[in-house]
């Protein structure tokens, strides 16, 4: 960890680590107090915790600010920058239109059994394993597939942290 970080002020840290959780700059916001931070793994540990004390409320609001996997929001570039490299990473940036279709119809069948959207780490995952994941994970229990979702935002949180700290 740049010593720097450990020095900064609140503002200058949200603004450096508010976006590792999408459209959610409270998961650092709460986490600048327990500074210092021994490494980047420590870091990631805090942030993880301070997700995982929120409220489920907090929780859902956090799982529900993530778009559509090459949903609407990717097809008129609305994206945030991190969430638009990490749906190319895993190709999802070049499916065809049929592919388009069924994941549409997808996410919409995974969104109204579950109240939110479908959330894979795209980065870790090419289309075909994402497609598989998500024909799978609908079958999941709510109580089940929330706590994916969480557990997939984590792993999405740390490629981001690499990403910002190199």
């Amino acid at each position: 960890m740049p010593a720097s970080l450990d020095t900064a002020d609140r503002a200058a840290f949200v603004a450096a680590f508010g976006g590792l959780f999408e459209h959610s700059p409270w998961v650092a916001d709460e986490t600048f107090g327990r500074r210092p931070f021994r490494d980047a793994k420590h870091f990631h540990a805090e942030l993880c915790a301070t997700l995982r004390r929120a409220s489920p409320d907090r929780q859902l609001a956090l799982i529900n600010a993530h778009p559509d996997l090459a949903g609407r929001m990717a097809r008129l570039g609305q994206l945030t920058a991190a969430s638009t490299g990490e749906q190319a990473a895993a190709g999802l940036d070049r499916i065809s239109e049929g592919e388009r279709a069924l994941l549409t119809e997808m996410n919409a069948a995974y969104r109204a059994r579950f109240g939110f959207p479908f959330v894979i780490c795209a980065r870790l995952n090419a289309k075909d394993a994402i497609l598989n994941a998500l024909r799978e994970r609908i079958k999941n229990t709510p109580e089940v597939e929330k706590a994916g979702a969480l557990a997939e935002i984590e792993k999405i949180a740390w490629l981001r942290l690499t990403d910002a700290l190199a």
